[in-house]
């Protein structure tokens, strides 16, 4: 089944390091260009971090999918490992939000956990069909690649536009 096997996958894995790594830099662009409004806005510091983690999550998860040899168990647990750190970061990041307002509309903060908590929340699955072996395997991990790749548009966009209005 191509789904859990690595070596299908291989051009998947090169096109998501490099996506991610870009989103990366456009990410930090943005954090250098706006520092100081990001600094002053409660909550978009956090905000910041919360575009970057998940990225860091699918350039390393990316990059440890294209060592040679890699089993497909192992790699299972990579995906649980990273995608459940990712997870319980931007999760705390959420809820912080959540306690202390930092979004102008209820809109803001729910379209981040829309788009967040599947990002992460895929890669967890992933990683743990592939140590059961079925159930949806990497399709899983590349749909929390795909919601990480939003989540980071769509933040950095509010980094770079959204916040000097």
């Amino acid at each position: 089944m191509e789904a859990l096997d690595l070596e299908h996958w291989h051009d998947f894995f090169v096109a998501s390091a490099g996506a991610s790594a870009g989103l990366v830099g456009l990410v930090f662009v943005a954090i250098s260009i706006n520092l100081k409004q990001i600094l002053e806005r409660p909550g978009q510091a956090e905000r910041a971090g919360e575009t970057v983690i998940p990225l860091a999550s699918v350039l390393l998860i990316s990059l440890v999918a294209l060592v040679p040899g890699l089993g497909i168990r192992t790699f299972g647990w990579e995906l649980v490992v990273f995608g459940g750190l990712a997870w319980l970061v931007t999760t705390r990041i959420e809820l912080k939000a959540l306690k202390n307002r930092h979004y102008m509309r209820a809109l803001h903060i729910w379209s981040r956990i829309v788009i967040n908590q599947p990002a992460n929340l895929l890669v967890v699955i992933g990683g743990l069909s592939l140590l059961m072996g079925f159930g949806g395997g990497l399709t899983w991990m590349a749909a929390g690649a795909i919601f990480s790749f939003a989540g980071a548009l769509l933040n950095a966009w509010v980094l770079l536009i959204e916040i000097l209005r």
